[in-house]
């Protein structure tokens, strides 16, 4: 433990000019009288720490002093790649390699250069959680990121068709996973594992268990995860439009409809719709999940559109209306 914290000194103190006690004391979470005694140590075993008194004082290496301790560890070199993630590492427990990484770095890059890191974080950041949405990192989350990086078997338990998401408890299974990946999607994690010779999807915090296998598996290297999640991710959203409305709609009302609902379903329906009348109106066949579903997403096109059918969604709409102009009246 504390070989790894003096290696760690040594680089930050290559990665910066000088730094301060309570500086280092922060980055290495130790006290700063530690960092003094761990600066002490350092100096004997022959790496030139010097300290500096007053204000502007601190820590510095001296005499261009360079180590060669910078070598990424495997878990630190794959995780370099997500350290535009700091949410999703976090979650996955892997923040300290990152954080070791993303030091190794900084000690090998020239000092012109060193402010690269935090330059690009000052001007990239990605936030994956949907908006109005406090996401619950799942408990297993950890467990289930170390079989994945180790290509270890999991033998889980899940439960099927519920979950705490949705208040139901769902029937539980017993499951031997290889688990191939992991995609964070709006906030929610999901594993792509594969049963037998199948891929399939799993909700992470729909597992009640996990338990990592001595054993590991044969990974697929054909196996591409952007390119299955994609698909996965099409045929789910097709599988929830079970029906269809035939509806009017304006200039207007055909580009806002791409945003009531699925944006692939509106594109293809309104590339498949006959061409506009002289109003600017056309008939569009589109796809919704439910007559309740269209119902919320239609009536947001307000006078853009007009459902022609089915019967029962015209004459809700037509209701809404009406309660619409007494408000108003």
């Amino acid at each position: 433990m504390r070989a790894a914290r003096l290696i760690k000194m040594v680089l930050l103190l290559q990665s910066r000019p000088v730094m301060c006690a309570a500086e280092l004391a922060a980055e290495l979470e130790v006290s700063e009288r530690t960092v003094t005694r761990d600066a002490q140590a350092l100096s004997e075993a022959g790496v030139p720490v010097y300290a500096e008194r007053g204000r502007a004082g601190g820590y510095r290496l001296i005499g261009g002093y360079r180590t060669r301790l910078t070598g990424l560890a495997r878990n630190e070199a794959e995780v370099l790649f997500l350290s535009g993630l700091p949410s999703a590492l976090r979650e996955m427990g892997l923040e300290d390699a990152a954080s070791a990484a993303r030091l190794k770095v900084s000690a090998a890059l020239l000092p012109s250069l060193r402010d690269a890191s935090a330059s690009a974080a000052q001007r990239f950041h990605l936030d994956a959680p949907s908006w109005y949405h406090e996401p619950e990192p799942p408990d297993l989350l950890p467990v289930i990121a170390d079989a994945v990086w180790d290509d270890r078997l999991l033998r889980a338990r899940y439960r099927k068709g519920g979950g705490r998401e949705n208040g139901r408890n769902g029937t539980e299974v017993a499951r031997e996973l290889a688990p191939y990946g992991l995609v964070l999607k709006a906030g929610v994690w999901y594993l792509c594992a594969r049963v037998a010779d199948d891929f399939r999807v799993y909700r992470i915090d729909r597992f009640t268990s996990v338990e990592p296998a001595d054993e590991r598996f044969d990974r697929d290297e054909s196996f591409d995860l952007p390119a299955f999640w994609e698909e996965r991710a099409a045929d789910f959203a097709r599988s929830l439009l079970r029906t269809e409305v035939t509806v009017r709609v304006s200039e207007s009302g055909a580009r806002q409809l791409a945003y009531t609902g699925d944006r692939a379903a509106a594109a293809t329906a309104l590339s498949e719709a006959s061409p506009a009348g002289p109003d600017g109106w056309r008939t569009v066949v589109l796809p919704v999940e439910s007559l309740d579903v269209a119902y919320s997403q239609l009536l947001s096109l307000g006078p853009e559109l007009e459902v022609v059918a089915p019967d029962e969604l015209r004459r809700r709409l037509a209701e809404a209306v009406e309660r619409l102009r007494d408000l108003y009246r």
